[in-house]
């Protein structure tokens, strides 16, 4: 009986704290697919992707306010499509 719980503590000895999913026994092709559930996170890359999500969200918001200060609002076109059209005087 003693045999059989050192030999577990032994196996159980690769597996760290954190690990998850990784510690558990999985195919090729599985690790392939979910790449994501195997990689450790990488700050600088994750960094990156923030700036750069962040710099195109700042962007977006950027050309909106500049056309709605020239004049144009957002309109849905029959289509379903969202326009800028030019604001109009009831006077026009």
């Amino acid at each position: 009986m003693s045999s059989t719980s050192s030999d577990n503590s032994k196996s159980n000895s690769k597996e760290k704290p954190g690990d998850g999913i990784r510690s558990m026994r999985s195919t090729t092709a599985f690790r392939v697919v979910n790449f994501e559930l195997y990689a450790k996170p990488n700050i600088v890359i994750m960094s990156i992707g923030l700036t750069c999500f962040g710099i195109a969200l700042g962007y977006i918001a950027y050309m909106r306010q500049k056309y709605e200060a020239m004049g144009y609002y957002s309109a849905i076109d029959k289509d379903g499509k969202e326009i800028f059209e030019k604001k109009k005087s009831k006077w026009d």
